[in-house]
């Protein structure tokens, strides 16, 4: 069983940065794929980025290119979320998220993933 904490969420304004966090502990995670989702307010929860267990490999969804990046640090157990140039339409909560199917390439889908924190909230103010 693998236990995720999300942590560095917060209120920042448009333009701004913050860095997410997503803590493993329980079992080691890295040789499973991760990746980071968020949902925001009335809306279904999204994909974000996803890395493999090497970080060889990532991928992100469209509106965050260039802006966001994922990286994992595996002697610490632990994932990264670097945000920058924050717009309100990246205002959520943001859900780490581990496979359990070691090697494998990380996925879009929700329903790939079987581990899930409890979520971070990212507020971005115009």
């Amino acid at each position: 069983q693998v236990q995720l904490i999300e942590t560095g969420g917060g209120l920042v304004q448009a333009g701004g940065s913050l860095r997410l966090s997503c803590a493993a502990s329980g079992r080691i995670v890295s040789s499973l794929p991760m990746a980071w989702f968020r949902q925001a307010l009335g809306k279904e929860r999204e994909f974000v980025t996803t890395i493999n267990y090497n970080s060889g490999k990532t991928d992100y969804v469209d509106s965050v290119k260039g802006r966001f990046t994922i990286s994992r640090d595996n002697a610490k157990n632990t994932v990264y979320l670097q945000m920058n140039s924050l717009k309100p339409e990246d205002t959520a909560v943001y859900y780490c998220a581990a496979m359990n199917v070691h090697y494998a390439m990380g996925s879009k889908y929700a329903v790939a993933y079987a581990y899930w924190g409890q979520g971070t909230q990212v507020t971005v103010s115009s």
